[in-house]
């Protein structure tokens, strides 16, 4: 039997002993082998050339130049999927639309257990990362005035949205495109929890909507986005003639919580041929029982195409399931949302 050939790996941060601690945990999967460490962007380039990694592993806070114009800068030259590993911060949503696929947390180095889950989590997303389409076409926000100023849907119409890796950018791309006087809109984003209010104050700080991360009883409202947060499910309910959000912490479905799957039955009970459903970039199937129940109860849904995900796993099993009606670029998803919102369902 024919041995898979290894993943190369740069690790590039500032930190001596971080960039010890990533060369020796990546070291233990017999999958990866790392084939050098820079501690700056301008060693990373040198390292580049003569090592062609096949990932990189990159901070943000660095001296001479930061990890997000560092990427900014690499993508044309040397394209490449890149993983950002920094402490929490909002320059990590930026190295996400400069090119970056993925992003991990730095581990508290003084918690129990906190490095061994992070080694593990950090080799689950290089594995991730090396099959990765990260060259996506990049989507265009629509200006027309007459499509940002329009109002699509009724009352009783909801949009269910799920991602995973390469989401908050894919996220991101469709809140610019649709206008804002759409119908409410829940998402499930698979995120740590320590970025999900981050992630949710910069789509609201970038979008034309109202985003918030989810707390129980707020109200999916025309123009208003409902972003779950990173260790809770949520689930739409019933509430004063219109729908609101619940939010547990139930076990994980799918290794996930929050899970897509959850939203989206939820969604198909209460709302049922009232929903609209688009399953984004993600690796795996969380999303994939609940896009049947939507299609089941007459909703209508849409899958990301391969071109454009960076992972095509959650929408293409939704798609090889037959619980997909329309598989669409990125670049189209928002045009056919507005599309379905001025059709009666059924």
């Amino acid at each position: 039997m024919r041995r898979q050939p290894q993943i190369k790996v740069l690790i590039v941060d500032d930190s001596a002993l971080f960039r010890t601690l990533l060369a020796r945990g990546l070291s233990s999967d017999s999958s990866i082998q790392v084939v050098g460490t820079a501690r700056n962007p301008y060693e990373a380039a040198d390292r580049m050339e003569r090592d062609e990694p096949d990932v990189m592993l990159c901070d943000v806070e660095m001296p001479r130049m930061n990890g997000v114009e560092f990427i900014r800068q690499l993508m044309p030259q040397h394209p490449l999927p890149v993983i950002v590993v920094s402490t929490v911060t909002e320059a990590i949503f930026d190295a996400l639309r400069a090119g970056a696929v993925d992003f991990v947390a730095k581990p508290n180095m003084q918690a129990v257990g906190e490095v061994e889950r992070f080694i593990f989590e950090l080799i689950k997303k290089v594995k991730i990362a090396a099959s990765s389409n990260y060259m996506q076409p990049k989507s265009r926000k629509l200006t027309s005035m007459g499509y940002r100023d329009a109002s699509y849907g009724q009352e009783g119409d909801i949009i269910v949205v799920g991602a995973s890796t390469g989401g908050t950018s894919a996220v991101h791309q469709l809140l610019e495109q649709l206008p804002p006087r759409m119908p409410g809109i829940a998402i499930v984003q698979h995120i740590p929890s320590v970025f999900s209010r981050m992630f949710a104050e910069r789509m609201n700080a970038t979008t034309d909507f109202h985003v918030k991360e989810a707390q129980s009883g707020d109200r999916l409202q025309r123009g208003t986005v409902i972003i779950a947060p990173g260790d809770e499910h949520i689930r739409v309910v019933r509430s004063g003639g219109g729908y609101a959000v619940n939010c547990d912490g139930a076990d994980k479905v799918n290794g996930h919580r929050p899970s897509v799957d959850i939203l989206f039955e939820s969604a198909a009970k209460q709302a049922g041929a009232r929903v609209i459903a688009v399953l984004l970039t993600g690796m795996g199937y969380d999303g994939v029982k609940g896009m049947l129940a939507i299609r089941r109860y007459g909703g209508r849904t849409i899958g990301q195409d391969a071109a454009t995900s960076v992972v095509y796993g959650m929408p293409k099993a939704a798609y090889d399931v037959g619980a997909v009606q329309y598989q669409l670029p990125l670049q189209g998803i928002a045009a056919k949302i507005c599309s379905l919102l001025t059709l009666p369902p059924g």
